[in-house]
């Protein structure tokens, strides 16, 4: 068998188990499926995904003139004048849906 060394990491309890939800329907083990992250982290020579800024900067409030603020008040209301609205729970239900959350 060949040496082995640990590595530690901090994670989120949630994104632990729910990757271990995963790996487990896959039959992975989750240090096999961290020895093989790092495996295609040394085959590609950077991370084996790309990793980028959005293309569209969330809005930061504090960053926004009052004139530039009116105006996303402005479409948040029009959004809601003309229906363009969910609930909390069909949000929720998408995230679950999505990310398991």
């Amino acid at each position: 068998m060949a040496r082995t060394s640990n590595v530690f990491a901090r994670v989120e309890p949630e994104i632990k188990e729910q990757a271990e939800s995963v790996l487990n329907q896959l039959g992975i083990p989750m240090s096999n499926a961290v020895s093989m992250f790092l495996r295609q982290v040394v085959i590609q020579r950077g991370l084996p995904f790309e990793v980028k800024l959005p293309a569209k900067r969330p809005l930061v409030m504090s960053e926004l003139t009052k004139e530039q603020f009116d105006a996303e008040i402005a479409k948040g209301m029009d959004d809601i004048d003309n229906g363009r609205v969910h609930s909390a729970d069909e949000v929720q239900k998408e995230m679950h849906r999505l990310y398991g959350i």
